[in-house]
């Protein structure tokens, strides 16, 4: 009978594996053997380095998480409404599937995706604007998704060791920035957990500052994060009423479609056509490769956007919970505050301020223990939380 501990064929299928790519992608992907690790590891295994990014952030707690974490509508009592994990899971389809035909690698698009907003706080952008206003009076830098995505994944789960994740994963999530209207894309490299540290360090001072994703892969998802809610986010503003589907502008809906069915295949078609990365087995010759949108589609899908942001995202019934969403921020803050300064017994489960080696109980600032715990709740948590200590909490309708 064979040997079940004897894993030599899969150690040499592994290496297999890592050679294969170097055939069938394009020299502007990164390879799984690319992989840069904060902290050395001396493990075996069969999982290429990316893949292995992407089982730690399906493993961790924050991940666990995005399963009551908004999307964009809140305290809605419709269960056909996107959250935040179809969102992610989202992304990860449209952008494995781009990067499939540009010859990139799957493994580490995957990794990026499923973690890039981990750091959502709960009640989604407007909950971010609420956390980052208290965050600033209370001495700390403005508080920013992608920031804390970084920090869970490298930071704080597993008790504060983090889970060594690739230079190129936490580097995708960081510069992930699907907000910002990008037509096409070049990676702007980093070598170094140095380098990446002081782009993380930038960013954290000053959040308007642009960052660009160092590899294609990290492109790829950013501007997939875009092709995965804009439809999509229609189609929910639909389903509740809030808008209609004639009311997509003429031009939008001649050029992308009026699904969001026919507005992803349209603009990832595009952007998979419109791209230029260097063939399988080329020599590029320094060649950098740009990801993005054609023209006339960049111009529609910035049209299509306006509208989103006109008609849904900052439409009254859509933010019509927030001003009490935000008395409940302010409210939690200052109780775990003065809790941690009085050394009261927190309430609720197992939370980031107390649950942590003591490294970091020692290195952080009161406010930012109460930072971390608030950003990694979820919805139904935060309005328990926020019930318990009197606050009046809005009710789904």
């Amino acid at each position: 009978m064979p040997d079940p501990t004897d894993n030599t064929g899969l150690f040499s299928r592994l290496r297999d594996l890592n050679r294969d790519e170097e055939r069938r992608l394009s020299p502007a992907a990164t390879l799984s053997r690319q992989a840069i690790r904060r902290n050395h590891e001396e493990r075996g295994g069969y999982r290429q380095q990316f893949a292995l990014d992407a089982d730690r952030i399906l493993h961790s707690r924050a991940y666990t998480r995005y399963i009551d974490k908004t999307q964009v509508f809140s305290l809605f009592a419709n269960d056909h409404i996107t959250h935040r994990v179809l969102h992610v899971q989202l992304v990860a389809r449209i952008a494995r599937t781009i990067g499939r035909f540009l010859g990139l690698n799957e493994d580490l698009i995957e990794a990026i995706a499923l973690g890039h907003d981990i750091g959502h706080p709960p009640f989604g952008h407007g909950g971010e604007a609420f956390l980052s206003r208290l965050c600033r009076e209370h001495g700390l830098p403005p508080f920013q998704h992608n920031v804390q995505s970084v920090r869970f994944l490298d930071r704080l789960e597993r008790k504060g060791r983090g889970w060594n994740l690739s230079l190129q994963t936490l580097d995708g999530i960081l510069c992930h920035d699907g907000e910002v209207d990008s037509g096409s894309l070049t990676p702007d490299p980093i070598g170094s957990f140095a380098d990446f540290d002081r782009r993380l360090q930038d960013k954290s001072a000053t959040p308007d500052l642009p960052l660009i994703p160092a590899t294609a892969e990290g492109c790829v998802v950013r501007l997939a994060d875009t092709i995965a809610y804009i439809g999509r986010d229609i189609e929910d503003a639909i389903v509740l009423g809030l808008i209609s589907r004639a009311d997509i502008p003429g031009p939008c809906r001649e050029r992308l479609g009026d699904t969001n069915g026919t507005i992803v295949y349209t603009l990832t078609t595009d952007l998979i056509a419109a791209s230029t990365v260097p063939a399988p087995g080329s020599s590029p010759a320094g060649e950098m490769p740009v990801i993005g949108f054609s023209a006339e589609i960049a111009r529609a899908l910035a049209e299509l956007k306006t509208f989103n942001y006109q008609r849904i995202y900052l439409a009254p019934e859509t933010r019509k919970d927030l001003p009490v969403i935000g008395e409940c921020y302010a409210a939690l803050f200052s109780a775990y505050l003065g809790m941690l300064a009085s050394g009261c017994p927190l309430p609720g489960q197992i939370d980031l301020m107390t649950d942590m080696d003591p490294g970091y109980r020692q290195s952080q600032p009161p406010a930012a223990m109460v930072r971390d715990y608030i950003a990694g709740m979820t919805d139904d948590f935060f309005l328990a939380q926020a019930a318990a200590i009197g606050c009046r909490t809005p009710v789904k309708r």
